[in-house]
């Protein structure tokens, strides 16, 4: 699970490189990386707006 998370952080942030990003299509599981990348993206939101409430005050 580690492997897909930080593959996930690597592409979410444009940084993977190439033979892991083929590695990943070829031996993971679509779903996994589907459902990784909503959470990061879920909890990249509440922490932007979690700043946002706290710069507020």
């Amino acid at each position: 699970m580690w492997s897909v998370i930080k593959s996930v952080l690597a592409a979410f942030f444009g940084v993977q490189k190439e033979r892991q990003r083929r590695a990943d299509f070829e031996t993971g599981r679509p779903v996994v990386f589907i459902a990784v990348g909503v959470v990061m993206t879920l909890v990249l939101i509440g922490l932007v707006a979690l700043v946002a409430t706290l710069a507020a005050r």
